[in-house]
């Protein structure tokens, strides 16, 4: 299965069609809606890279028995074509799980499992997807001295190599880039981000049994895991969960709410006026920001009580939550513990307290900003280059100066469309039928230029930069390198 004839020759200077950067869900949905909406006669030429060297979805996340927060018929296809082999039940059916799954009695499957239905699919796009491989840069490209940009010329690197390959449409899907308050360090090894927790947390807490002191920031989803998981793990250690509000606080799913993740939400919400627009994001903030499902909260609640049972006085507790609780400072003691400057509220009146800490665990989301830094020779395209976001229509599709990009190429962009396409667009939820609306967009019949002359094996050769003309914006952005989450 894929989009390529093995045999078939490689130019060496090969346009592909598309050139998707990054293969996780986002993309792997694309690859799915392409493999099922256009003919395999007029099959593109597409080729996904992905820094990773293999699938896998929130590793660092992957905690053992931590669930789905949406339904699995909101999977890859299911909302797009029911019929679709790629669907979470025929996953089931494949992996001879199906009745077993049904007599669960439950719409949300464990996330280990969802990861691995993930894998499933992407192990049919395996000769479409070069992993291991970091994209640096999107430059656009008038080829032919055309008076538009009609390709994209996309920088990447393995093992230290670049690599340059051409494209007439280029989607970015490099997910978020792990976000910590302002007064902690980039990285230390006493600090980890809750997106690396299940492979650095082991290697800097080594002892099972050790009376470490550990800190978990944040009152998402994600803190409350990575507290109620740590503390599992290091029964003995003293664990500080700090959160800014009062309380943790359950999440919204109940049925009309949950409408906003409607994939005809989208529309609705596109049409909005800006201003309405973040309005509707604050107040529905509650479905998705600073909120822990309420089994889990529960679970904490029921661990913090069975505490104070056995010990009214405090004393010997191991978990705690401190309360309107702020990071305003950090102090590097050694490459072993380091000390957190805290403000705090209690009962009106304000205090700084510093507390040391063998490990802080960071659980403060993410930034979906990514794509500005890969698409920064692009920017001169825009109507208005000093504008703060890459402008985008309802097709996600990015709105370049009229008449500087052909009709047949353009760059769309995935999972950092909050302001203009809803709360869903960095979720699980519309990707089924958001791939389907990209496909549409980039795949019209006049679109697919060499999808019935036999493909490629994925791997293109490398452009000679001698072959085509680069749109230079004078900045020298080809030093540009990324942040490595592609």
């Amino acid at each position: 299965m894929g989009y390529y004839n093995s045999s078939s020759p490689q130019p060496s200077d090969e346009v592909y069609d598309l050139i998707c950067i990054g293969f996780g869900p986002s993309s792997l949905a694309i690859a799915i809606a392409i493999q099922e909406m256009i003919p395999e006669s007029r099959r593109p030429k597409v080729l996904f890279l992905e820094r990773q060297q293999q699938f896998i979805w929130h590793s660092g996340m992957l905690l053992p028995g931590s669930k789905m927060q949406i339904s699995f018929i909101k999977d890859l296809a299911t909302l797009r074509d029911p019929r679709s082999e790629f669907t979470f039940l025929n996953y089931l059916k494949e992996k001879n799980r199906l009745l077993d799954f049904i007599n669960l009695g439950t719409f949300l499957p464990l996330r280990e499992e969802y990861n691995d239905y993930m894998q499933w699919c992407a192990s049919k796009f395996d000769d479409v997807v070069s992993y291991g491989e970091t994209v640096t840069l999107v430059e656009p490209i008038k080829a032919n001295s055309a008076d538009r940009v009609n390709q994209f010329l996309v920088h990447s690197k393995v093992g230290g190599i670049e690599e340059r390959r051409l494209a007439k449409h280029v989607v970015v899907a490099v997910g978020g880039r792990p976000l910590l308050p302002k007064p902690l360090p980039s990285y230390h090894p006493r600090i980890v981000h809750s997106s690396q927790y299940s492979s650095r947390v082991p290697q800097a807490l080594s002892d099972a049994n050790g009376a470490y002191r550990i800190a978990v920031i944040g009152a998402g989803q994600s803190a409350a895991e990575v507290f109620s998981d740590v503390s599992a793990k290091y029964p003995n250690a003293n664990t500080t969960l700090f959160i800014r509000g009062d309380a943790l606080k359950p999440s919204d799913d109940s049925p009309f709410v949950n409408e906003i993740f409607n994939p005809s939400a989208t529309d609705k919400f596109f049409r909005t006026p800006a201003e309405e627009r973040q309005a509707q994001l604050v107040e529905n903030r509650a479905t998705n920001y600073s909120v822990v499902r309420l089994e889990l909260i529960e679970r904490i609640y029921h661990d913090l009580y069975v505490q104070r049972l056995r010990d009214p006085s405090g004393k010997s507790w191991k978990l705690n939550i401190q309360n309107h609780s702020e990071i305003t400072g950090f102090n590097d003691i050694s490459d072993k513990s380091v000390s957190l400057r805290m403000a705090h509220r209690d009962n009106g009146v304000d205090s700084v307290q510093t507390h040391e800490f063998d490990l802080v665990i960071v659980a403060t989301g993410y930034a979906r900003d990514m794509h500005k830094e890969l698409l920064a020779p692009a920017k001169e395209l825009l109507s208005d280059p000093e504008v703060e976001r890459f402008p985008v229509g309802r097709d996600y599709r990015v709105q370049f100066g009229e008449g500087k990009v052909s009709a047949d190429a353009g760059v769309y962009l995935q999972g950092c469309n909050e302001t203009t396409h809803g709360l869903s667009d960095t979720l699980l939820s519309v990707l089924a039928v958001r791939a389907g609306e990209v496909v549409d967009s980039i795949f019209k019949p006049t679109s697919i230029g060499n999808g019935a002359n036999g493909h490629s094996n994925g791997h293109a050769a490398k452009v000679p930069a001698k072959k085509v003309e680069s749109y230079s914006n004078g900045n020298g952005h080809n030093g540009v390198t990324s942040n490595g989450y592609h």
